[in-house]
């Protein structure tokens, strides 16, 4: 069969020579490297290849995988933990990851039963990075599908074009969501490499700028038929990732208002002045500087909490489903896609309005395009209109008031 992929051995080693705490370490080091020039990337929109090839090196993407599979065996809570530390330097970076964090855990959780699944292993294992797109453009209503696959012989054929390929550009496999010939969903996972597979770059989003989340346009490519699956959002599995994918869109915007908050007080440092009208000689002995700072880490303090919170209710859904009790595992999934739910809806309120507070650190100095400092509250308001909170708060009413499940169950928002 033809295939770009090699396969596991057959008795995965049961250790890795990544540890989750050198791991985590790894995360600050890649992440102190891409704070560097961080303002002029982002205004300039240089997409952080680089940072990508350090992430594949050290591995960060094999964290979520278990000890006995062979990884580091790192926790939700330390996933997260990473994305909020790269988010801190830039929130690009962790939002680009998510495909990848999705792939993994339902890589995991579906117990790798077979050739296919150790094949995939093996390429996360080597640092290798999973991306992917299934939202169109021009549709409806978002999640209809209007690509193709159709029969070419013994395989398949591709034809469309995908929207919002976060990470995609940064990945080497890509999942594309596209309607066979009977009108059945499928989920075709493919190198990203493969001939009629072009990644547009098209992105014109305000913020996220550089997630390279722009279109693919996917011209007759060639598909095998073990490269096809079919998509399961409805499952118990597909119902947890979709609560971890939205905990990592507010893990990435946590990393923002974090950033905010250093590069406000690095500004207050080494640029700002005290304003004209205060009694002290700087900015940094004002009180009134001082009062913003303390609110703005208190803002970025409480938002890492609830993050973090989150991250522990995923955590306790992971542990439902190594006792395999169905009924454990429906009331650990609940519980998280309400958590997540709920963290969404305050942090956002509070990181917008920390990075919106940041300017207060300084006059009309802080408004400098050189500065960039309107990019966090760029980052973080495009990062929570990815789905509207306002639907969040209503599902989370309904539920607490009715016991309505109905979106709870779907696996793809909550």
């Amino acid at each position: 069969m033809p295939s770009t992929l090699r396969s596991l051995p057959a008795d995965p080693a049961p250790a890795s020579a990544f540890s989750r705490e050198a791991l985590i370490e790894s995360a600050r080091s890649i992440a102190a490297d891409l704070a560097v020039d961080a303002a002029r990337r982002e205004r300039e929109r240089v997409l952080p290849f680089d940072i990508f090839d350090k992430i594949k090196k050290a591995r960060l993407g094999t964290l979520r995988i278990p000890q006995a599979l062979g990884g580091p065996g790192g926790s939700i809570s330390d996933y997260i933990e990473v994305l909020m530390i790269l988010g801190a330097a830039d929130s690009n970076v962790p939002h680009a990851l998510r495909s990848h964090f999705n792939f993994t855990e339902g890589l995991v959780l579906g117990g790798i039963p077979g050739e296919r699944e150790r094949t995939l292993l093996a390429h996360v294992l080597d640092g290798k990075l999973f991306g992917g797109a299934h939202t169109e453009q021009g549709t409806h209503k978002p999640g209809e599908i209007t690509t193709r696959l159709t029969r070419d012989g013994e395989n398949f054929r591709l034809n469309g074009r995908k929207w919002y390929a976060t990470g995609t550009a940064f990945a080497d496999f890509a999942s594309f969501s596209a309607v066979d010939e009977d009108g059945k969903p499928t989920y075709n996972l493919l190198p990203v490499t493969r001939e009629g597979i072009n990644i547009l770059d098209d992105w014109d989003g305000m913020g996220q700028r550089m997630t390279a989340s722009g279109g693919v346009l996917l011209e007759n490519v060639l598909v095998y038929r073990h490269e096809i699956s079919d998509r399961t959002l409805g499952s118990l599995v597909g119902r947890h990732c979709s609560t971890m994918r939205q905990l990592h869109l507010a893990a990435s915007a946590a990393g923002a208002v974090q950033g905010a908050v250093d590069e406000g007080i690095r500004y207050v440092q080494k640029q700002a002045r005290a304003a004209a009208h205060s009694a002290a000689d700087t900015a940094s002995e004002d009180p009134f500087v001082q009062n913003v700072v303390g609110e703005l880490s208190a803002a970025a303090f409480a938002v890492q909490t609830l993050i973090r919170e989150g991250a522990r209710a995923l955590d306790r859904t992971v542990a439902a489903f190594a006792t395999g009790d169905e009924e454990a595992i429906e009331h650990a999934l609940t519980e998280s896609a309400l958590t997540t739910s709920r963290v969404q809806i305050i942090t956002a309120q509070l990181g917008l309005s920390a990075a919106t507070k940041v300017f207060e650190l300084g006059g009309g100095s802080a408004t400098s395009r050189d500065l960039n400092l309107d990019r966090y509250w760029r980052n973080i308001r495009t990062v929570y209109n990815h789905n509207p909170l306002l639907h969040k708060a209503r599902v989370v009413g309904d539920f607490y008031l009715n016991g309505t499940k109905t979106h709870l169950l779907e696996g793809r928002v909550f």
